[in-house]
């Protein structure tokens, strides 16, 4: 039988980046232990008034159909913490609520781009976006960085890319998987490039709760470009939400309204129990955050200092967000194979960098979201596995497993 074209663009290396991530839950579930390090799922529990919030709403029967743009209330909190952010004095007509960050890029893709649009994306990027620009017919057009230079986005690399069918800048910061973070005077460059070549700028802030080194800065607000900025954000990461499937979009209100058309025909609306549960998740002190936030600052600190001067492996060091990246090229062995060895002799499962683009070739992504033993029990074995491979002490794949 006979399917459309579209499956082809929504597949390719970014959805064949997580069979590691599989294969590691099929040894799991045969009895083996496994450190899982390969999605950036945090490890701990939700807070608990925004649970209790959640339980209220089901026992008090909010469990028909919503307001397709997301409940008013809700988007009144989203729309006062990004005021708080950006100095917007912006109402709940610029938000729209989506099932998670990853729902709202895919929504906003649909609405701005048509086939043969250009859209500029930083490499590394998260896995997802080449599929999701695809999806539309758009072409994603990578912008390259370099690990030796910290990742850094080069504002005048970028200017080079534009050309007559160029529509967006699609910016990731603090970045999935490196951790950059851009300064005030690399936004600017990108806020005054967007403005004289009448471009979108699409804000991914789904880490900018989890910076720590620096300050972020919120391109909405910059001179001229509340009309031209979309921010997609979630509480996914910042407060241990993934399973909750909550996100936003924050644009032009003749953005949204053409949002709200695409949610009534995809989504129709989240359950109410889960936005009731979202808003205390915004509105209420829950001390829990600084928590979680400064836990992930140690465990960066804590991995960084147990790879420093390992033989074969540089670690980079991040400026926020749940992950590390590794780099293994001294070792002489590929990402990927470094990867799966790395799963099958010493049971811990990371994402091979080059699923992310080719700047990051050679990588290896780990998440923070073991404990800090866990972790350095981790560091441990991926020293072992380097040291191993640049010794051409192969284990052999009949013999025992090294966990």
């Amino acid at each position: 039988m006979r399917y459309a074209a579209l499956t082809q663009r929504i597949a390719g290396n970014g959805a064949e980046a997580w069979n590691i991530h599989y294969r590691a839950e099929a040894l799991q579930r045969a009895g083996h232990q496994v450190l899982m390090l390969t999605v950036g799922d945090p490890d701990f529990d939700t807070p608990q008034p925004v649970v209790q919030a959640a339980i209220d709403s089901l026992l008090a029967g909010h469990t028909h159909y919503s307001a397709v743009r997301g409940d008013p209330a809700l988007r009144q909190a989203i729309g006062r913490r990004h005021a708080r952010q950006c100095g917007l004095a912006e109402d709940d007509q610029h938000v729209v609520v989506m099932a998670g960050a990853q729902c709202a890029l895919f929504a906003v893709a649909q609405c701005l781009f048509d086939p043969g649009d250009e859209v500029i994306v930083a490499e590394p990027m998260y896995v997802t976006y080449e599929a999701v620009l695809g999806a539309c017919g758009a072409r994603l057009v990578p912008l390259a960085t370099r690990a030796e230079d910290g990742f850094r986005l080069d504002p005048q690399a970028l200017a080079a890319l534009i050309t007559p069918r160029t529509r967006a800048l699609l910016v990731n910061s603090p970045n999935n998987p490196t951790g950059a973070s851009l300064p005030r005077a690399t936004w600017m460059c990108l806020a005054q490039l967007c403005q004289a070549h009448d471009l979108w700028l699409l804000a991914d802030e789904v880490y900018s709760e989890l910076l720590y080194d620096g300050q972020h800065v919120h391109p909405a607000s910059l001179p001229g470009m509340a009309g031209r900025c979309v921010t997609l954000n979630s509480l996914s990461k910042s407060h241990a939400m993934a399973g909750w499937r909550v996100g936003w979009v924050i644009g032009p209100p003749a953005l949204a309204e053409h949002l709200t058309h695409l949610a009534l025909c995809m989504l129709y609306g989240l359950p109410d129990f889960i936005q009731h549960a979202a808003r205390v998740a915004l509105e209420a002190e829950l001390p829990e955050l600084a928590q979680m936030r400064q836990t992930y600052r140690e465990r960066r600190d804590l991995v960084c200092a147990c790879l420093e001067g390992c033989p074969g492996i540089v670690v980079h060091k991040p400026a926020g967000g749940l992950f590390v990246m590794i780099d293994i090229r001294q070792t002489g062995l590929g990402a990927q194979a470094f990867a799966e060895r790395l799963l099958d002799e010493h049971g811990v499962a990371v994402l091979a960098g080059d699923a992310f683009g080719p700047s990051a070739a050679g990588h290896l992504r780990l998440g923070l979201v073991l404990d800090g033993a866990q972790l350095e029990l981790a560091c441990q074995r991926i020293a072992r596995c380097a040291v191993q491979v640049l010794g051409g002490a192969a284990l052999s794949s009949a013999g025992p497993r090294q966990y």
